[in-house]
């Protein structure tokens, strides 16, 4: 037991630990809002990319395998998107708080914090195969997001078509979806190593991708917002923090994952409240303030959840 706690927080103290860096500047003064969304964008547009696309490319991992862990990710994700729009409809009063509730039980952080603890937990490998998850659960992500969102919607010409025009133009510009599916295409042809220059750059800007990235969700965080959660916003963080995972691991187990498999879906599920969720609640009119308290608990809360199912999981040799 000694050592799964060992493990647990060798993959999560890291990750708290530049967060910490990253509010520690932000209350010094260091770090201004200007310099989040800078850093941030430079993180989404060119270093995750950067990370995902050499991380897939390098790899020697038969992805054909991975067939079962995507299918676990898509049934998981649709049944935490399918469960919060039950309990939102029913329990969840105004509509501009309901897809921002729902977006925020099923839509997890796996592009900065459940990729950068994959790696911390198994290197490489696990770093690979976390991407080819993220690339796939990430569309679904998009999708589900626009629908519970769109409840919102007060403009006439919003329709279920300008609705699906919107969701196929941000896939289609996304630049972590583009970067993968340009690794795919890659190792699928019969093409040289990418070696010298190119592949020197693209590793250093893949080394900056999650630490950067780590420190600006530190900066991020408003300790008002997320020490006075509304009830709703506590309802919501439940279910990211604790119902979540647990299904997961239900779900992974009644598939006979384990190892790794069973802890990069872990560990994917297991993540905060993704960060696009706030912008996006923001964006198509829901309620943001909800959104940030929920983002804001998730963050710092849900990383010692992640120790403590890593831990258990690892002890019971199914991680």
């Amino acid at each position: 037991m000694i050592d799964a706690i060992v493990f647990a927080i060798t993959i999560v103290l890291p990750n708290l630990a530049l967060m910490w860096l990253g509010f520690f500047m932000q209350r010094r003064g260091e770090a201004s809002q200007t310099f989040i969304d800078q850093a941030s964008s430079f993180v989404f547009n060119y270093c995750l990319p950067c990370l995902l696309f050499f991380s897939v490319v390098d790899s020697d991992v038969d992805y054909g395998k991975q067939i079962t862990l995507i299918l676990v990710g898509i049934l998981v994700t649709f049944i935490l998107f399918i469960g919060a729009e039950f309990y939102a409809k029913r329990f969840v009063k105004r509509p501009e708080d309901q897809g921002v509730f729902v977006q925020g039980v099923f839509r997890s952080n796996m592009a900065i914090i459940g990729l950068a603890t994959v790696a911390n937990a198994y290197g490489a490998q696990g770093l690979s195969i976390g991407a080819v998850y993220m690339g796939v659960v990430t569309i679904l992500f998009n999708i589900l997001a626009v629908i519970t969102l769109s409840r919102v919607s007060k403009s006439v010409d919003d329709t279920w078509i300008s609705r699906g025009t919107m969701i196929v133009k941000k896939l289609l510009t996304n630049p972590l979806i583009l970067a993968l599916v340009g690794a795919f295409v890659y190792k699928a042809l019969p093409l040289p190593p990418l070696t010298g220059v190119i592949h020197t750059t693209g590793d250093l800007l893949a080394a900056v991708a999650l630490p950067l990235a780590l420190i600006c969700a530190g900066a991020s965080i408003n300790l008002k917002s997320m020490l006075h959660p509304s009830g709703l916003s506590m309802q919501a963080s439940i279910g990211r923090i604790i119902i979540a995972p647990l299904i997961a691991i239900a779900v992974g187990l009644g598939f006979g994952l384990s190892g790794v498999h069973m802890g990069v879906l872990f560990l994917m599920v297991a993540s905060p409240t993704a960060a696009a969720s706030y912008v996006m609640a923001k964006a198509m009119g829901g309620n943001d303030v909800l959104a940030a308290n929920i983002l804001a608990f998730t963050t710092v809360v849900g990383m010692f959840g992640m120790a403590i199912g890593a831990a258990t999981l690892r002890a019971l040799g199914l991680m």
